[in-house]
């Protein structure tokens, strides 16, 4: 099974369709790590985009969730694999909405992990610097 984090912690699974891999039809895509940025680009249609985290050291979901969402994805946006409470912030900052994982993940890194890094705006190197 799989946990939601969001900004108010663990919740169920609500997403009720099926995912379809990059490059196939769907309204619910899942995106892999090492997908081209441009084809990337070109998912602003979907509903619903998952990119995967195969490992917590690769970064490149961040980038590519950013660059969904600078053009112009307005859909809910999930980060899916080993992102680790750590990673919240960034993974928010980047524009996902939230983050899918592993119920062994989740034991190992409890709810009060995660919202601890859930306020990722007031915690961003920018507003630091602003005062």
């Amino acid at each position: 099974m799989s946990v939601i984090v969001t900004d108010s912690g663990f919740a169920p699974d609500d997403f009720t369709g099926t995912f379809v891999p990059m490059g196939e039809d769907g309204v619910a895509v899942d995106v892999p790590s090492d997908a081209d940025p441009d084809a990337v680009r070109a998912l602003t249609g979907a509903q619903v985009v998952r990119i995967a985290f195969p490992s917590f050291a690769d970064g490149r979901g961040f980038t590519l969730a950013a660059i969904l969402r600078r053009a112009g994805f307005t859909g809910r946006l999930r980060a899916h694999g080993h992102v680790l409470a750590d990673q919240y912030a960034m993974a928010r900052r980047s524009g996902f909405d939230e983050v899918e994982i592993d119920d062994t993940l989740a034991a190992r890194q409890p709810q009060d992990q995660w919202i601890a890094r859930a306020d990722w705006r007031a915690h961003a190197y920018q507003a630091r610097m602003r005062g």
